[in-house]
């Protein structure tokens, strides 16, 4: 089965360049992308802050808006956020290749490493030394998410309104814990109408780049519609529909005709599946409910083991949802029938992995070419505007919280009515972490030392620290 998505042109239509045009060769887009993948650590803060400081502040690939104009679509997807960011950043450049191949290599880091964790913690229950190495790293990525909070808020929040709506964004989702695809719906209605009654209030992000951005690889080509694959159409919906279906749900076809319905694969394919169409609001948005669904559901997991699978995904790079991989593999583990327990483990990973991401793909591969269709939507580019403001809270959101769990060893959640607060422990401060943090933003913010000197630098100050203590 062929995996080029992407349609000849059609005979007597517009001129049309190759994906090539833009002077980025493929080669050194796998490069990059692999640059990006071994540091994306963080969470989707982290991994949104490192691939804008490289593809558009570093490289200059491409433009701020249109970054801007995929992270919104991709905030408005089930699944991992900056993973389907990059999926399509690599589909706009090189097609379908590109897509898989930043998709996939944005994962694969996280999936060998935690790999490689599981079958520690499985024979040894002991991670002592990745957790040494990583130590020193989550300070230095709390730079790279305050760089990327003051960067991306710079250039949407243009005007009162839009700090009123990132101010609101954060406060509904940090204090109030609204659902965020409550949130994104409230800020899609509210560009709706504020485009009509204050149009140039609205329109912040511009349906294509401005003059100062012009320079972006991407964007000349693309504003002028000459690329064949971002042009939706009929034959190309259902070709995308068919191969990225069989590819979902062929493997749990076979799963079911070769090891029945009550194996551990193939409730572990249905529940990971079902997961990855209601993942809306990223990793944190369905923890809660998948460990409670691991442990006292399906015995996949041992009461605690949730949080250690959460410790790994958070210390390697790659997307948080990653710990699916975790709770297959120990739940196949302990269920390993007539295979050695280690070779189960490792099947599940694999196809929890597979269930989780190929519908990634498929949303971005799907809906992508109508994205880049409707830019330059008057009405839409209003409310693209008001969610790039929100999307600066949730983001600010993410830093706050994740700096909080960096620097406090324990952290716990009050209610007072309806307003939810993260409390950390002051007893369990964590010295060398803050420190480094704060090393790493003078280093980054300061005397734009590059983010690659400012992980290696903290990740081995922090694994001496680790080590000393």
């Amino acid at each position: 089965m062929s995996l080029n998505l992407d349609p000849p042109p059609v005979a007597g239509a517009h001129p049309t360049a190759s994906a090539a045009d833009h002077g980025v060769p493929f080669r050194e887009a796998v490069r990059v992308w692999t640059k990006i993948a071994l540091n994306s650590f963080g969470g989707p803060a982290g991994q949104i802050a490192v691939m804008h400081k490289v593809l558009v502040e570093e490289k200059r690939w491409i433009s701020e808006s249109r970054f801007l104009h995929a992270l919104n679509y991709c905030m408005l997807l089930p699944g991992p956020e900056a993973q389907q960011l990059a999926t399509y950043i690599g589909w706009l450049m090189h097609r379908t290749k590109g897509g898989l191949v930043a998709g996939t290599l944005f994962i694969l880091p996280g999936f060998l490493s935690i790999l490689a964790l599981s079958y520690l913690y499985a024979g040894y229950q002991d991670v002592t030394f990745v957790q040494a190495l990583f130590y020193g790293l989550k300070p230095a990525v709390l730079a790279v998410v305050v760089e990327a909070v003051l960067r991306i808020g710079k250039r949407a929040l243009k005007n009162g309104v839009m700090y009123g709506l990132a101010g609101g964004a954060f406060v509904a989702i940090f204090f109030f814990g609204v659902p965020f695809p409550v949130i994104i719906l409230s800020a899609f209605l509210i560009g709706i109408v504020g485009g009509r009654i204050w149009p140039d209030t609205f329109a912040v992000i511009k349906g294509h780049a401005a003059k100062s951005e012009g320079k972006a690889a991407l964007d000349a080509i693309l504003d002028e519609n000459a690329l064949t694959h971002t042009q939706p159409s009929w034959k190309r919906f259902l070709t995308v529909s068919s191969i990225c279906l069989t590819l979902w749900f062929g493997p749990l076809a076979a799963i079911w005709g070769f090891c029945g319905p009550q194996s551990v694969y193939m409730q572990q394919g249905l529940y990971f599946s079902k997961a990855a169409v209601v993942t809306f609001g990223g990793a944190y948005a369905v923890l809660a409910y998948m460990a409670q669904e691991a442990v006292h559901t399906y015995h996949w997991l041992l009461p605690g083991e949730m949080l250690d699978g959460l410790g790994m995904a958070e210390t390697t790079p790659g997307p948080l949802i990653q710990v699916v991989q975790f709770v297959g593999f120990m739940g196949a583990y302990r269920d390993a029938g007539t295979l050695h327990p280690m070779l189960a483990g490792t099947l599940a990973a694999v196809l929890t992995t597979w269930v989780t991401f190929v519908p990634c793909f498929f949303w971005i591969f799907l809906g992508a070419p109508y994205v880049e269709a409707l830019r330059g939507n008057r009405h839409l580019t209003s409310a693209l505007s008001a969610i790039t403001a929100a999307v600066v809270g949730v983001i600010l959101n993410l830093a706050v919280w994740f700096a909080i769990h960096t620097v406090f060893g324990t952290v716990n959640e009050e209610t007072y009515g309806p307003v939810r607060l993260q409390i950390p422990e002051w007893s369990t401060w964590k010295p060398v972490p803050s420190v480094l943090a704060v090393a790493a933003m003078l280093a980054m913010l300061r005397f734009h030392l590059g983010m690659i000197k400012t992980l290696v630098a903290c990740g081995v100050l922090g694994m001496l620290a680790y080590f000393l203590q």
